[in-house]
């Protein structure tokens, strides 16, 4: 019996793939990082090929690492970064245009459009999901309408669209088909699926009507399947003949490696971006406070289950571009030690909204502030500030989950490559007035594309094991006073209405 799962975990700045054993644990791993494209402001792309090259490279790495030989590994899950849309030929492979990346928002126009008949919510009942540039949708429109003979190629059913979950599965499982061969499986999840803006929540299947008001032929679409089934097996690297057997969109996937499995769990996964999900069980929960309703997981043929989420675009981001536009730091883990060069932000807020304002806001046209400067001022400070932004989004988002749910977070689990941020993590719990806790496993973004994989195949027997595995590493408790508390969050909301309405709709 094959003693190992493995996950490919395709994100916004890197692909790598990783491989566990049955507890949980890393014994293998690979990453490389790819492109990151800015052809105009608000514009971001990757190279499909660029990224299916890293991905190849990863997996190969990853296995040869440890001497690992297909018949080791019992499955495969997939994990990837949400609404950043692939259109590509599906006689050929060939993407039509570079990926737009979920925080592209070259799409403004078409929302300040369709936003005219029934407002930012018109197709919230059905998808959960408010008009704005994140989702997938609009995405294609704009392949569709801006790349010569794209929708004519699309129109005779030449063209296939995925997230990237979808296309790196159809390049795994054989791509383009050829005489006498079957080509690549066209399949997405529920998960990915729910982030398109097409999927209907109720029926789990792509809706005809939004379709045609956004002009898609369905054609292009790929199949929705559940999380954890087996899709196909590998048809390339060295892996060869090893059952893909997990789907989810990443923060789904780090849901499921935090086991969040009952109503009312929740995690928040600082990344590029901060995602905060809370698990609502078989309820679909309609937000009145600026969340999104969205799938959790389905795993086989139980019945689907929903959450809250509250998406904030920039805040690793923040740090990253610290350092590689402003060069005050070399690396990136740098940040906690300039901020403690001072003993509080000195006044100074950074709202970081480079692609408008996401939850609870979801105002396009915001761009990011620095406010409270004076001369006292100093890099210190504003890396203070850098830290604390990831903080105060996500108590915007607590209450407003906790508004919507009616439940009261008592923890927050965490995950991601920010919470090695020790100033960060503090902060969070003093700025919530909550435990913060950090699992010994941080990397649960792949691990839960693993488990989902594990549960297909047999390599788990339900989900009581995977619960069994998770442990934590170490607890954060409020320490900040309310007084203290509170006057940081009241300037930290005076700065946020500073950055909103920069660009004229």
């Amino acid at each position: 019996m094959s003693e190992y799962i493995g996950a490919l975990d395709q994100g916004t700045t890197s692909t790598r793939f990783m491989v566990f054993d049955r507890m949980g644990r890393v014994v293998s791993v690979a990453q490389k990082e790819h492109e990151q494209i800015y052809p105009n402001p608000g514009w971001v792309e990757h190279d499909p090929l660029e990224i299916w090259r890293r991905t190849l490279e990863v997996i190969d790495e990853a296995v040869e690492a440890r001497g690992l030989r297909a018949k080791d590994i019992a499955c495969i899950g997939i994990t990837n970064q949400r609404e950043t849309t692939v259109v590509w030929n599906r006689h050929t492979g060939a993407p039509v245009y570079n990926a737009l990346v979920w925080q592209d928002t070259r799409v403004a126009e078409y929302v300040a459009r369709l936003a005219q008949d029934g407002g930012q919510n018109r197709f919230q009942a059905k998808t959960g999901l408010p008009l704005t540039t994140y989702f997938s949708g609009l995405k294609i429109c704009w392949i569709l309408d801006h790349v010569k003979g794209a929708r004519e190629q699309a129109e005779r059913g030449d063209l296939l669209f995925g997230n990237i979950d979808s296309y790196l599965l159809w390049n795994l499982t054989g791509g383009p088909g050829s005489a006498g061969r079957a080509g690549g499986v066209h399949v997405t999840d529920v998960t990915n699926a729910s982030r398109t803006q097409l999927m209907n929540l109720e029926t789990l299947a792509w809706d005809d009507e939004i379709l045609s008001i956004f002009k898609i032929p369905r054609s292009m679409l790929p199949e929705i399947r559940s999380s954890s089934e087996h899709y196909g097996d590998m048809a390339r690297t060295s892996l060869a003949g090893v059952p893909i057997a997990g789907i989810l969109g990443d923060q789904h996937a780090a849901l499921v490696g935090q086991t969040c499995f009952k109503a009312g769990e929740a995690k928040n996964t600082y990344g590029t971006g901060c995602f905060l999900l809370m698990n609502t069980g078989e309820k679909r929960v309609t937000s009145k406070n600026g969340l999104l309703t969205t799938m959790a997981y389905r795993f086989g043929t139980q019945p689907p289950v929903y959450a809250l989420e509250g998406s904030i675009a920039i805040t690793g981001a923040l740090v990253q571009w610290v350092r590689d536009n402003l060069h005050m730091i070399d690396k990136s883990e740098d940040i906690e030690t300039l901020a403690y060069t001072v003993k509080d932000n000195g006044g100074v807020y950074f709202v970081p909204a480079f692609s408008g304002l996401y939850a609870p806001y979801w105002k396009d046209t915001a761009r990011g502030v620095i406010t409270g400067l004076t001369r006292f001022a100093n890099r210190g400070h504003i890396a203070r500030a850098v830290i604390e932004a990831t903080a105060y989004q996500t108590r915007e988002v607590v209450e407003a989950m906790e508004a919507d749910s009616g439940i009261s977070l008592e923890q927050l689990r965490t995950d991601g490559g920010m919470v090695a941020n020790e100033m960060l993590m503090q902060f969070q719990a003093d700025i919530l007035d909550r435990t913060v806790v950090r699992p010994q496993m941080r990397e649960t973004t792949a691990l839960g594309a693993a488990y989902a994989a594990g549960l297909a195949c047999g390599f788990y027997k339900d989900t009581d094991d995977l619960v069994s595995n998770w442990a934590i590493d170490r607890v954060w408790k409020p320490q900040l006073a309310t007084a203290e508390r509170d006057r940081y969050y009241k300037q930290w909301k005076k700065a946020v209405t500073r950055s909103f309405d920069w660009i004229d709709e």
